[in-house]
């Protein structure tokens, strides 16, 4: 007995069942309710949020983590092309030989020393060891840097360019330091308390621009 064309068979072979489930896929109502291109993106963009995972943070508290970090790092890279690498170690550890003489202490432990030696009433120690301590804080903050042979008066001169502001103080304690160091003065407090003043207030200052001295 035959089967007319509209007769589903109760029990369709394999070929026969592909046919028909192929035929009731195509249907307006499949295929409108089938997702989109963009349905499946926002599908996949949900599943990696939810898998993402930073740190302890996972899903999207991880994918919002992530965003930050990848801000931040454009800032820094920002920051790199408008302004350059960063002067590293800018306080650096600068010891060696200072204005004839080799010295391994630091800026502070210079200004500890003169600071003593004007409590003691020995001003004369005091105003060379707060010059020293002016050129040794400068060259710690990579401002002016001193070489072996550099003098007193050679680095007023450098530093000057570099604090345009205390140029002729720079001169003035340069002189002090010769007078005590080479040619046998003794200073006072009003001398020392000059030097001292240009210490302190360089130490607060800006350089105008950056000069490195040399020989």
């Amino acid at each position: 007995m035959g089967l007319s064309p509209f007769e589903v068979p109760l029990d369709p072979d394999a070929e026969r069942a592909r046919d028909l489930l192929a035929e009731e896929l195509a249907k307006r109502e499949y295929q409108e309710a089938r997702p989109t291109w963009f349905d499946e993106l926002l599908r996949s963009l949900t599943e990696w949020m939810d898998g993402l995972q930073v740190g302890n943070a996972e899903g999207p508290p991880a994918f919002g983590l992530l965003v930050v970090l990848i801000v931040i790092a454009a800032l820094i890279i920002l920051g790199l092309l408008i302004f350059g690498l960063p002067r590293l170690n800018r306080r650096s550890s600068v010891t060696g030989a200072l204005f004839g003489e080799d010295d391994e202490r630091s800026a502070a432990q210079m200004r500890g020393a003169a600071e003593s030696a004007a409590a003691a009433g020995e001003y004369g120690a005091a105003i060379a060891e707060m010059f020293r301590a002016v050129a040794r804080g400068l060259a710690e903050r990579t401002i002016v840097l001193t070489s072996p042979g550099t003098t007193a008066t050679g680095f007023a001169t450098r530093a000057g360019r570099s604090f345009p502001d205390h140029a002729p103080a720079l001169v003035t304690a340069a002189g002090l330091f010769d007078e005590v160091r080479y040619l046998g003065g003794t200073g006072g407090p009003e001398q020392y308390a000059t030097v001292e003043r240009l210490e302190r207030q360089l130490r607060a200052s800006r350089p105008a621009a950056l000069e490195e001295v040399g020989a």
